[in-house]
């Protein structure tokens, strides 16, 4: 089995961002002989070359390139394990990793972790916000405790529990011809432009798949990467939306919007929390996860 010390594999790292040896030998404080055996004994170890060396310097060859990537992710690990490990010392007594989607980061986490905080003070929470088919494969490699994403996305390999509910509406500009209706089915709207996500949101998705199933095209005019910029571009009049109900800002009150209820029965959507296994969580995240199931059923 091949051994890497941390000291070499940082080396590597100082040499291909030097591209010289004698640079990376004054950065790292070491002599340019030591440097340069430690290399040769990684490509020994390694079996193949992994430096071009040139006159004025060195370059990575493919397998070099290979070695890069994979010490950097490795060297990334450990500054987090270290400055994990500092917080215990610090007194944190815990650490919760949590990747969610804008909907429930926007109308209810805010509320929910403010709670949690409250009451177990010690626990510190690692919130990340990405669209619901990235979380689900954070969830499955392990690179975050618990999931919060869309109802709908495919997430077969995860046990899930329900958080939270909310309903898709369509927004329009204060004078636009729908904005007199008070409620509206999705194919209604599909003659007019459309204002929205990037396109690997799920909520994209999910509104590609109902425009086909309707059998008409969803006409994208632009596609941002939040929801307040739905919101103004809507206002400006460049289109329509279709947005989670409780996420439309309060603040944005000064903008002349109208929001109407989707009467399709797919509107009412469900945000679910994913893990891996319940049972296997730390006991932190269970902490976690039984709270914002508490706080979903003291809000119903």
């Amino acid at each position: 089995m091949r051994r890497f010390d941390f000291v070499t594999l940082k080396l590597f790292i100082s040499v291909a961002d030097e591209g010289r040896l004698t640079a990376a030998a004054e950065r790292e404080h070491l002599a340019l002989a030591a440097v340069s055996k430690r290399i040769s004994d990684l490509e020994a170890l390694v079996g193949t070359t992994l430096l071009y060396r040139r006159p004025r310097g060195v370059e990575l060859t493919p397998a070099g390139q290979a070695f890069l990537h994979h010490a950097r992710r490795i060297m990334d690990n450990i500054e987090r394990l270290e400055a994990e490990l500092s917080e215990y010392g610090e007194g944190v007594r815990g650490h919760v990793r949590i990747h969610s989607n804008t909907s429930a980061i926007i109308a209810f986490l805010p509320q929910d972790l403010s709670t949690f905080s409250h009451h177990y003070p010690d626990i510190k929470i690692d919130l990340q916000e990405r669209v619901s088919s990235e979380i689900v494969a954070a969830v499955r490699d392990g690179l975050t405790d618990i999931g919060i994403f869309a109802g709908h996305v495919a997430a077969p390999d995860l046990q899930q529990l329900s958080y939270r509910n909310d309903r898709l509406v369509l927004v329009t500009p204060g004078n636009h011809p729908l904005a007199a209706r008070e409620s509206i089915a999705f194919n209604e709207a599909l003659d007019f432009d459309f204002i929205g996500l990037q396109q690997d949101a799920s909520l994209q998705a999910l509104l590609h798949e109902q425009a086909n199933i309707a059998g008409k095209a969803l006409r994208m005019r632009i596609q941002v990467r939040s929801f307040d910029a739905i919101c103004r571009m809507i206002h400006h009049g460049m289109g329509v939306g279709i947005l989670p109900e409780k996420t439309i800002y309060r603040e944005l009150g000064d903008l002349e919007l109208k929001s109407i209820p989707l009467s399709d029965p797919w509107a009412q959507r469900e945000l679910v929390i994913g893990m891996r296994r319940y049972a296997t969580l730390p006991a932190t995240a269970r902490h976690l996860v039984d709270h914002l199931i508490k706080a979903e059923t003291t809000s119903s």
